[in-house]
């Protein structure tokens, strides 16, 4: 690899398969790992922190029962890249490309852009199975990028 790529780059490009083919990948969180999200009640910071991490972390973070595609999703913390292959789209971490979770790219169909939280987008992951995760990321073209590569 050349050496004028970056960090995030080298790492969506680690631990291909040969002739796997990357095609898009960005920095997103997992909602049902997300900290720090604050409601509103004034002179109550932690608490309203807390119950802000409860709510996001447990409603529209997820759906589908135990054994659903979305239910494979094992527990992270922090950010993560999501990388679409032609073959896989999954999670790795960051740093060194280290897969943490990643299904066959036929398991994946639209991307839905959803309403946005402060300054994070948010967007779902919809499966064949009918179960969906959602994420948050910095910037609205990495949804636009995964649409492009995975439909919605």
């Amino acid at each position: 690899m050349p050496e004028t790529l970056s960090r995030h780059q080298r790492s969506a490009l680690g631990h291909l398969a040969p002739g796997e083919q990357l095609q898009t990948y960005g920095t997103v969180v997992p909602v049902k790992s997300a900290k720090g999200v604050k409601v509103g009640f004034h002179g109550r910071g932690r608490i309203g922190g807390e119950l802000g991490d409860y709510l996001m972390q447990n409603i529209g973070a997820a759906s589908g029962g135990a054994g659903s595609i979305a239910a494979g999703l094992p527990p992270t913390s922090g950010a993560l890249l999501l990388r679409v292959t032609d073959q896989r789209v999954g999670l790795v971490h960051p740093l060194d490309g280290t897969p943490v979770w990643e299904v066959p790219r036929t398991w994946v169909v639209p991307v839905e852009r959803r309403p946005r939280l402060q300054l994070m987008a948010r967007f779902r992951l919809h499966y064949t199975d009918g179960s969906w995760l959602a994420f948050l990321t910095a910037r609205r073209s990495t949804i636009e990028h995964l649409r492009t590569h995975v439909g919605g």
